[in-house]
């Protein structure tokens, strides 16, 4: 109910910042599905707040105070700047880097173009709405290699970096022309052409050892569109075209069902009240252990290389309870073996 009514006094917010002439009662209650009631007294809670709303008498309704005006920067709009206020905690990834540093710059100064009371109702806001972001990495200790980077991509120069792949042993020394820094779950990666590999590879920030930059300028071509080449891709590893279907059970149909888990996929409700998606994915890894997170609840379809992947990790994982299941299953025996001679005395 309370995030209703908050959601319905930004909506407020939003319209009188649109409507130059001002709005009524009657046709902002038309606008918010609510009634003029309802309306009178959001209105009241936001005038209490700080924000400068007059009711004119002269027909136009409610309004801007004329005259007034909050100390915000054009082009943004006073609701930009609260938005800006709000979400403020989705950028804590980047703290200790030049990016957060200048970033609070930014959300000091939007600190300072609000009014006291609008901090306050902001402050009420903030107890009902929050910006989880689980896992993360703490980029702080990375400053000086991320500002490198971000150097080098602005200035269109190649860098060598001293990188370290997941499952290799060694590092190497490569030279590569970045193009993009991407963040994806908690992780930023450097999207670059490398010249050992003679392609466009992803890299890990963090496994970066050293990043130097050199005289070298590049050109990033005119063809290569970041979305476009993390279109395919699952997650973030590219590899070769698949048409997977998946089949999800009807207990988990309705989560499952509810979320875009790839801008490719097509779902089909099953009478049973299962769920059949289909994808068109870059790769087998990254599906896979998406389908193994939804445990039985889950079944590949096709294609058939998966579905023997699949069957070989759950026979693994099965493999390693085993012993353990055993075990606690003869424990079982015995104790209740134990209880019921003891009853017996």
């Amino acid at each position: 109910m309370r995030g209703e009514q908050l959601a319905r006094q930004w909506q407020i917010i939003r319209i009188l910042e649109s409507r130059k002439y001002g709005i009524s009662a009657a046709e902002l209650a038309e606008e918010l599905k609510a009634s003029v009631r309802t309306v009178y007294r959001d209105i009241d809670t936001l005038m209490f707040a700080g924000f400068p709303i007059t009711n004119s008498n002269s027909g136009k309704g409610f309004s801007w105070l004329e005259g007034h005006r909050f100390r915000v920067p054009p082009p943004f709009t006073v609701s930009e700047m609260m938005s800006l206020w709000l979400y403020r905690d989705l950028l804590k990834v980047f703290r200790g880097t030049a990016f957060h540093d200048s970033l609070e710059s930014l959300f000091q100064k939007v600190k300072h173009s609000l009014p006291p009371a609008t901090l306050n109702y902001l402050d009420r806001i903030e107890a009902g709405f929050s910006v989880g972001i689980k896992p993360y990495k703490e980029y702080g200790r990375l400053k000086e290699i991320l500002n490198q980077v971000n150097l080098a991509l602005l200035k269109s120069k190649s860098i060598e970096i001293a990188y370290k792949a997941l499952n290799a042993e060694q590092e190497t020394l490569r030279k590569v022309d970045p193009y993009n820094i991407w963040f994806f779950e908690g992780t930023l990666y450097l999207i670059a052409h490398c010249h050992l590999r003679g392609q466009i590879r992803m890299f890990v920030l963090d496994r970066m050892r050293l990043v130097r930059m050199t005289d070298e300028q590049f050109e990033v071509p005119a063809d290569f569109n970041i979305d476009d080449y993390m279109r395919h891709s699952f997650k973030v590893i590219h590899d070769e075209i698949q048409t997977v279907k998946v089949r999800i059970s009807p207990a988990w149909a309705a989560w499952v069902g509810e979320k875009i888990w790839h801008e490719s996929q097509k779902t089909k409700k099953l009478d049973d009240g299962s769920l059949e998606i289909t994808f068109q994915v870059a790769g087998l890894q990254e599906i896979k252990m998406w389908v193994l997170s939804m445990g039985k609840e889950a079944e590949v379809l096709k294609p058939a290389a998966l579905r023997m992947e699949i069957l070989s990790e759950t026979s693994k994982v099965a493999e390693k309870y085993q012993d353990t299941t055993e075990g606690a299953f003869v424990s079982g025996l015995v104790a209740a073996s134990d209880l019921r001679r003891s009853g017996e005395r």
